[in-house]
């Protein structure tokens, strides 16, 4: 079982997103759920995959050269893939993982976000994704979605897609209620074929 984590490679500006990143690690560890990430040192990312990594975990990075060479790749992982394209990237962590959660990040964090809630949209991934909503980091974006559904241009049902907590180890618990829930051959296509 492993989850994929989006997130910034800043730390932000509150003290609760890095503590919340070091929580995650902590109870995607305990849960013995693996970490999937974008293989970055810097921020959040380097505080998830330091956190867990040190406590035993499986880490595994997915970073585009060119992001490697520009940032410095994070070497203490179980393992690091280094991909030519930012697609590959996406389409790997996917092809890893069994649930997709977002901390708190900037425009990369938003753009895998909506991408792969767009996947789940049009039944091209059926993994359930989660939103870490600290210190109500999400909820304009929450309020900004609710009136894209009232406005009329997405369904009511889109937005029961993602789970929304503040609370790391709740957020997990309901992740893996969603993944029991799920067929044994939920429906979808291969990432990698629509990308």
């Amino acid at each position: 079982m492993r989850f994929c984590v989006f997130m910034g490679s800043r730390f932000g500006r509150l003290p609760a997103y890095r503590e919340a990143a070091a929580e995650l690690g902590r109870v995607m560890t305990a849960r013995q759920i693996g970490v999937v990430y974008g293989g970055n040192v810097l921020g959040l990312m380097g505080v998830l995959a330091e956190t867990a990594f040190a406590l035993g975990n499986e880490v595994i990075g997915v970073i585009p050269h060119s992001i490697a060479e520009a940032e410095s790749a994070r070497t203490e992982l179980t393992k690091l893939h280094v991909v030519d394209t930012m697609h590959e990237r996406k389409a790997l962590m996917s092809q890893l993982s069994d649930a997709f959660i977002a901390l708190p990040g900037g425009l990369g964090t938003f753009e895998e976000l909506f991408e792969v809630w767009t996947w789940a949209q049009l039944g091209i991934q059926a993994k359930p994704i989660g939103l870490l909503n600290v210190a109500g980091f999400y909820d304009r974006l929450m309020d900004f979605i609710r009136h894209v559904d009232a406005e009329g241009f997405i369904a009511p049902e889109d937005n029961d897609l993602i789970v929304v907590s503040d609370n790391p180890e709740e957020l997990v618990e309901r992740l893996l209620a969603r993944i029991a829930a799920r067929p044994a051959e939920a429906p979808g296509t291969p990432v990698a074929d629509v990308i």
